[in-house]
């Protein structure tokens, strides 16, 4: 036994300073005895074992004695760390450097973000700390020449971190943005909701475009609705890339009553908010290496964790949904939790004034960025709400038309070159206003909340997510139309889908006939009547007229950026480029399929 004694001795030891890197593992990755003994004796810091080792450390260190150690910097701001960070309030920190994501060239990525910092087992009223802000400089270096430089350098009372909260460690922030937190929250006007877990996405999920259409069900208002209308599928949010005000609406869920009886069944189904499906909510995705990314669903949808959900008042809503929308929000969950994951407890706790002298004018400018951006949205043959293409919008024009787009600043159509200058002018409208839309939202709410100091109203072009003009994606995407208009899933006739399932009508293509046998050739030369090259030209030559047909495929040979005759740069796109750029466009489930026999192009 002396051997155990010893060891016993040296753990129970107290010492002057205690210093290390601690391991790292989530109590997912512990084994049963280690899980429980941590469970047990540390329950504020059961969630890693190097928060665990930040208590033990401690512990080690006598009264006054010194702890020094480099972490990650979760313990900071996570919500199942908040009672270690109380303990911690009991001592005090001395200085931190908080290194952020890229702080040692061997370790890459955002993921592992961390912060080394000294304390001091002793309690000092109004004692002030330092703390070093490096996370921003990408590079070891970088973050090495600020520290030494001086820069980002802070000096805070830890105890004012308990007024924000959850008790993040914020230390880069001034007095005035503690005192916002003792306005009401979004707690007090909406009820943010994770949404649910399926148990197995592959089975009960489709993208919209994989099924008949006729099946989906988009607008019930509850499940009662949903059920007597019949269909099969319900719109699904689940999160998807950063994107504001509308979008990312890809996903269906098989929701009929067999269907939610299969999804019960299966392990890891979970539904704590399926009383909240199909109304009108405020959605963001939980996981981003950008901005707060808030958009507005009109009633309808199920949604999942990954596209978090928050419920309110009609009167509010969309005085909330720019609120979640501007810097302030960004810049407040910065503070609440700066890692990659808005969860719903720190979007509850989002400070909220309504001012009520400005709510009518805030109200009409979110709505306005709304349609914006679902008009940007729609645009694309992605959407469920897709039209025609852009590049088509005003290729027919009666006098009339004419002198009323002249009369709004647009060129009159003449071709597809024209079509592109006025889609690129229509764009940069959009963006632009949206833009100005977005800073003037800013600016009302940096003044509502006192923050001149802290936050300013522009927005960088990066951060608006309508998009430009592009002439290459643009003319690609007009390529996909027209092969949609071969097969019939789109008419010069009609808007929108114009078959996608259901009883085949040959009379909405009167203007340009689909594919008699549904099959199109992509062959090296014309050998066949339906070659696709021929058929993409008479469609050209149907929308624009033949007076333009040779500058219109020169154009858009030019656009695809090949070599040679106008009709060889398209045949070759079609050869060697069409297929994958489909399949991209689709996220890998394609509508159109493609049969060759090898590598030569058979």
């Amino acid at each position: 036994l002396l051997s155990l004694v010893q060891v016993a001795q040296t753990l129970a030891q107290k010492y002057d300073v205690v210093v290390t890197n601690p391991p790292y593992m989530g109590s997912s990755g512990m084994g049963a005895k280690l899980a429980e003994y941590v469970k047990k004796n540390y329950p504020d810091s059961k969630s890693d074992l190097f928060a665990v080792f930040i208590e033990v450390c401690s512990r080690m260190a006598k009264q006054n004695g010194h702890q020094a150690m480099i972490t990650q910097h979760a313990w900071m701001f996570l919500s199942s760390f908040e009672k270690l960070r109380e303990k911690m309030m009991l001592t005090e920190t001395v200085n931190m450097a908080h290194l952020g994501a890229r702080a040692f060239e061997e370790i890459g990525g955002e993921v592992v973000q961390t912060t080394s910092f000294v304390r001091v087992r002793t309690h000092i009223d109004n004692y002030k700390g330092v703390y070093c802000r490096l996370i921003e400089p990408t590079t070891q270096q970088g973050k090495e020449d600020m520290f030494l430089a001086c820069e980002n350098r802070y000096i805070a009372n830890q105890d004012n971190f308990a007024k924000i909260p959850g008790s993040p460690v914020a230390y880069w922030i001034g007095q005035d943005v503690f005192r916002v937190f003792s306005e009401k929250s979004v707690r007090d006007y909406a009820e943010p909701r994770h949404g649910m877990s399926t148990g197995n996405n592959d089975v009960c999920l489709k993208l919209w475009f994989e099924i008949n259409r006729r099946k989906i069900c988009f607008d019930a208002s509850s499940l009662e609705e949903f059920d007597s209308s019949n269909c099969k599928f319900a719109p699904y949010k689940k999160g998807g890339s950063f994107r504001l005000w509308y979008g990312n609406n890809d996903y269906v869920i098989a929701y009929d009553k067999k269907s939610r009886q299969i999804m019960e069944s299966l392990p890891g189904y979970r539904s704590s908010s399926t009383g909240f499906f199909f109304k009108p909510s405020i959605n963001w995705s939980d996981v981003s290496t950008s901005a707060f990314g808030m958009r507005v669903s009109p009633r309808g949808f199920a949604f999942d964790g990954r596209g978090a959900s928050m419920f309110c008042n009609n009167d509010v809503m969309m005085y909330i949904a720019a609120l979640l929308a501007s810097k302030f929000t960004t810049y407040i969950l910065n503070i609440l939790n700066p890692t990659l994951t808005f969860n719903i407890e720190n979007v509850a706790a989002i400070p909220v004034i309504i001012d009520k002298n400005k709510k009518k004018q805030i109200e009409f400018t979110a709505a306005d960025n709304i349609r914006l951006s679902k008009t940007d949205w729609d645009s694309f043959e992605t959407s469920w709400d897709f039209q025609r293409h852009p590049l088509l919008q005003h290729a027919v024009f009666t006098p009339q038309m004419v002198a009323k787009e002249e009369a709004n600043g647009y060129l009159t159509i003449n071709g597809i070159a024209d079509a592109y200058r006025h889609w690129e002018q229509v764009c940069n409208e959009r963006f632009n206003q949206l833009k100005a839309n977005e800073e003037e939202l800013n600016r009302i709410f940096i003044d509502i909340y006192g923050l001149q100091d802290e936050l300013t109203p522009e927005v960088a072009d990066k951060d608006v997510t309508v998009r430009k003009a592009d002439l290459g994606r643009d003319i690609r995407s007009f390529i996909s139309y027209a092969v949609g208009c071969m097969f019939g899933r789109y008419s010069l006739d009609v808007d929108g889908l114009a078959y996608a399932g259901g009883e085949w009508d040959s009379s909405k293509y009167a203007s340009f006939a689909a594919d008699k046998d549904n099959i199109i050739p992509i062959c090296d030369d014309e050998y066949f009547e339906d070659d696709i090259v021929g058929l993409f030209v008479e469609f050209v030559k149907t929308v624009y007229g033949a007076d333009t047909l040779d500058k219109n495929l020169k154009f858009i040979a030019d656009a695809l950026g090949g070599k040679g005759q106008p009709k060889d740069v398209i045949r070759n796109y079609f050869l060697n480029e069409f297929y994958s750029d489909h399949c991209k466009i689709y996220q890998k489930r394609p509508i159109y399929w493609l049969f060759d026999s090898g590598k030569k192009n058979g």
